[in-house]
Order: C-alpha cells, then sequence, then structure tokens
C-alpha cells in the first residue's frame, strides 16, 4: 500500500498555503488558532483566511468579524455545509477539491520543454523562472494565449497553480502538456508531492493524470462594502 502523502489534512492544508503564497507573492501566512492568514493585496482578494479547523461556531464568528469588501474565507468542507453559516455578503465559489499526487519524473515532459514535441501544430510553449516559481506558457499559432500554468515548490512539496486553457484551444493536449512540465519541473527541484487547489473545471484533467482528492474545499468572498468589523 502506498504511503499516505500526509499525516493530517491540517498538514497537507499547510502545505497548500506555503506552496500558494509563493506562487501568488502574498504576505507570509501568519498562524491562527483555526488556521492560517495572509495579506493577497488584490482588490477582490485583499486578505486570505484558511482554515484547518472549521466547526460551525468558528466560522460563523470569522464570518462576522471579518466581514469587509474583498476578504476571503477558505474552508475543507462541503459548500452546502458552510452555506448556512453565512450571511449573503458571502459569496462562495462552488465545489473545489485539494487534490495531491506523488511527483515522479516525466521525460515526455522533459523533451517537450526543450523540443517542442507534443504540441499541436503551430503552438508554442515558452517556461521562465522567478522567484522560485517555474511559469509555462502555450501560445496559438497566431500568437495569442492558449495555455499556461506555475509551480512553486517548497521542499518535499510543490504547488501547482493557475493552470487554465483557453476555450477555444482546449481539446488538444494543452492541459495535459502543462500540468506534466510542471510536476516534472517540481520534481527536478526536490519535490515528491504535488498539492492543488482543483474548480470543477480542472479536477477531471487532473485526475486523468493520477491525482486524487484529498479534501473538500470551499471558498467565500465578502462582496459587503462599509460593514463594521471587529479585529
Amino acid at each position: 500500500m502506498a504511503q499516505a502523502p500526509f499525516d493530517s489534512t491540517a498538514e497537507a492544508i499547510r502545505a497548500w498555503v506555503d506552496g500558494w503564497v509563493v506562487s501568488r507573492g502574498a504576505a507570509d501566512p501568519v498562524p491562527q488558532p483555526w488556521g492560517f492568514t495572509f495579506d493577497v493585496g488584490l482588490p477582490r482578494h485583499a486578505t486570505r483566511h484558511v482554515m484547518t479547523h472549521a466547526d460551525e461556531a468558528t466560522v460563523r464568528k470569522l464570518a462576522e468579524v471579518y466581514a469587509a469588501h474583498g476578504v476571503v474565507l477558505k474552508m475543507f468542507l462541503e459548500p452546502e455545509t458552510v452555506a448556512p453559516w453565512l450571511g449573503p455578503e458571502w459569496i462562495s465559489d462552488g465545489p473545489g477539491w485539494l487534490m495531491t499526487t506523488p511527483l515522479r519524473p516525466s521525460r515526455t515532459a522533459a523533451a517537450t520543454a526543450t523540443a517542442q514535441t507534443g504540441l499541436a501544430d503551430g503552438y508554442t510553449l515558452k517556461s521562465w523562472k522567478r522567484g522560485g516559481v517555474t511559469r509555462l506558457l502555450v501560445l496559438a499559432p497566431d500568437g495569442g494565449f492558449a495555455a499556461r500554468g506555475q509551480v512553486a515548490p517548497t521542499g518535499r512539496t510543490a504547488v501547482i497553480d493557475q493552470v487554465e486553457t483557453d476555450p477555444a484551444h482546449r481539446r488538444k493536449g494543452l492541459g495535459r502538456l502543462v500540468m506534466r512540465t510542471l510536476q516534472n519541473a517540481a520534481y527536478e527541484q526536490g519535490s515528491t508531492v504535488g498539492v492543488l487547489g482543483a474548480t470543477t473545471d480542472g479536477r477531471g484533467l487532473y485526475a486523468s493524470l493520477g491525482w486524487e482528492v484529498y479534501a473538500p474545499l470551499v471558498g467565500v468572498t465578502c462582496e459587503a462594502r462599509g460593514v463594521p468589523t471587529r479585529r
């Protein structure tokens, strides 16, 4: 039997948080009794609170205390479980999943990154590294955007993030190419476990590549403005 990638869900969440902040250039996570807080710095995503322990009482309290425009809460529960605990100012991003996989070398991905093999005719794969994050960009034959993704290794674990394929360029294997190349890049930097947050659109792709669901995931964003908060 394969060894479980993490000893607990809390450990998996911490691995995801550590890689996510590197990937997005967010502030260092601040430990809280219920999880982590860190600043992201975007107008609609100012601060994120990730809950490793999300019971009803805690969720209700945080939703009241942090009810300000652009604040995001992430919980590892089903959306229908969380919904009754929140006011109408909190908008859900729908069902999501924390997924993991063992990272192994892929000769196909390595060859693709260097020789452009495996791409549909006319497409071009570009990659670069900045601040420890490897980024991939697939350009369409006309030079426009086709697909992208990035990976942030943080030691044993690596977080794959912002994988996206333009709808006009789907069903050409671009998503699989991006994923395999990112996994290979993380493995070459010493990571042996991959972690990501999947949406409904991406889950099928990741599952087809051997990723497994570790926990449900839901995010909610506060759309309220001028709501008094207690800190």
